[in-house]
Order: structure tokens, then sequence, then C-alpha cells
């Protein structure tokens, strides 16, 4: 069984730097593809990084290419978020994913899901 609490979420200025982390529970197997989505008010969840947590290869969309950066610890039992440049649009629930498949694809399903912590970016 896998459990994943993220926290770090906040209130930040429109420019600045934000980092959230993902505490995940259970067998590394369980969560071989692990990402973060946002979810912004009225808006369908949206994924904002992804990463193969055996492989340690990342993908990024292009909303956040080059501002957030996603990254895990050596025990693989966190993931993190940093995120700079922040802008007002950024501003959403962020939700720590996991996916039991060995791979990471665009548009895969996944399995389990944080209980979000809110991020909110003013100008």
């Amino acid at each position: 069984q896998v459990q994943l609490v993220e926290s770090g979420g906040g209130s930040v200025q429109a420019g600045g730097s934000l980092n959230l982390s993902c505490l995940a529970s259970g067998p590394t197997y369980r969560r071989n593809c692990m990402a973060w989505f946002r979810q912004k008010a009225g808006k369908e969840r949206e994924m904002v990084a992804r990463i193969n947590i055996h492989e340690n290869t990342t993908y990024y969309p292009d909303s956040a290419k080059g501002r957030f950066t996603i990254s895990q610890d050596n025990g693989k039992n966190t993931v993190y978020l940093q995120m700079s440049s922040l802008k007002p649009e950024d501003t959403a629930t962020f939700y720590c994913a996991a996916s039991v498949l060995w791979f990471c694809t665009d548009g895969m399903t996944f399995d389990y899901w944080g209980q979000g912590t809110q991020v909110t970016v003013s100008s």
C-alpha cells in the first residue's frame, strides 16, 4: 500500500520560489513513476513534472520546463518539486501522484494521490 503526503505549499509573490515535498510510504515497486500535478480552481488537473524513481529520469511539459525541477532523495522516499519564477497562473492545489507502471508515459493513469497542498502566487 502506498501513501503520499505533500507539504511545503504556501503564498509567494510573483517571481519567487517555493519548494514542495512528497513523503511516500510503501514499496517502491508500487510507485515506479511519480509525478506532480496542479489543479486550478474549476479546471482539470495537469501534470507539471514526473520522474521514474528507478531510472531517475524526468519529464516536464512546456508550462513548467525551465522553472520546475523534480527530484528525489537517495532512499526514494521523498519526491521534491522546486519551483522558481512563479507566476500568478501557477496558483493551484498541487498534488503528488504515483503509478505502479514501471515506466512513465504521457497520459498515463496514476494509482495513488496525496491530499494536495495549496500554492498561491500573488502579483
